[in-house]
């Protein structure tokens, strides 16, 4: 199993690609950590479905927004488990709003759960990992957008941007410490945060063909990938993004 006995700790966890990422690390032997805001019953479900495969898992109420919840989350863990070896931010949000239409509340809350949960959550997870010593791995669940302009969506964009850096820079950091800082840029996701565009039949079938592998990602697809570059059989792999887009941002209209 990539995860044995490893303790993983995944933001915004009872939903979409977070939902899977802990069922999947609960699946390859990881005691994992579920956090939710909002919705307690879907963290459960979570839960369960790990301890049904023979894994271990706890849910924990933290708005990850905020770096006191954050430190809760953290203190949770160790707590249950005694450590902590993968923490992974894939707490997300998107207003679907241009720069100019977005307002400052929009920009606030956006850049707050994508970001600054992201940059905090990295940092008392990386000092953690340094307080207990045998390294740590850090995952950073972008998007394609921390790349690719997505007009009509600039805040989300520019969240992303900024988790393209911190893969990077807190990766050359915390290399010293034998912290590896790993990024996951998926495409389009067949998740919540998609549902407007996987419902409509002409909008999905538009979407399916700009990407070269013709469908959406399953967010299993995704997280097996996280997994992966979390385990071991990564321990190379740092400081850089991996993106998982069925081809999407390599498309071209063939002039």
């Amino acid at each position: 199993m990539l995860l044995q006995d490893k303790v993983v700790v995944v933001t915004g966890g009872n939903s979409g690609i977070g939902a899977a990422i802990c069922e999947v690390a609960g699946r390859e032997g990881a005691k994992v950590v579920v956090d939710y805001v909002t919705r307690p019953e879907d963290a459960q479900s979570v839960d369960d479905v790990i301890t049904r495969g023979g894994s271990e898992a706890i849910s924990v109420d933290a708005d990850v927004s905020k770096v006191e919840d954050l430190r809760r989350l953290v203190d949770a863990a160790v707590t249950a488990y005694g450590r902590i070896d993968v923490w992974v931010n894939n707490a997300g949000i998107e207003t679907r709003t241009s720069l100019l239409d977005t307002d400052e509340d929009a920009y606030d809350r956006v850049l707050a759960i994508n970001l600054k949960s992201a940059f905090f959550g990295s940092q008392l997870a990386a000092k953690q990992f340094i307080a207990q010593g045998g390294g740590g791995v850090i995952v950073n669940v972008t998007s394609v957008h921390e790349d690719w302009p997505m007009p009509g969506n600039t805040p989300y964009c520019v969240s992303k941007g900024g988790m393209r850096m911190l893969t990077r820079t807190a990766g050359v950091e915390l290399g010293e410490h034998g912290v590896r800082v790993v990024g996951v840029g998926p495409g389009a996701v067949d998740t919540p945060i998609n549902a407007t565009t996987t419902a409509d039949p002409t909008k999905l079938a538009a979407l399916d063909a700009a990407i070269p592998l013709r469908r959406v990602a399953k967010p299993e697809e995704i997280a097996e990938t996280v997994v992966f570059l979390a385990s071991d059989r990564s321990g190379y792999a740092t400081a850089t993004t991996v993106f998982v887009d069925g081809g999407i941002m390599q498309g071209s209209v063939g002039l």
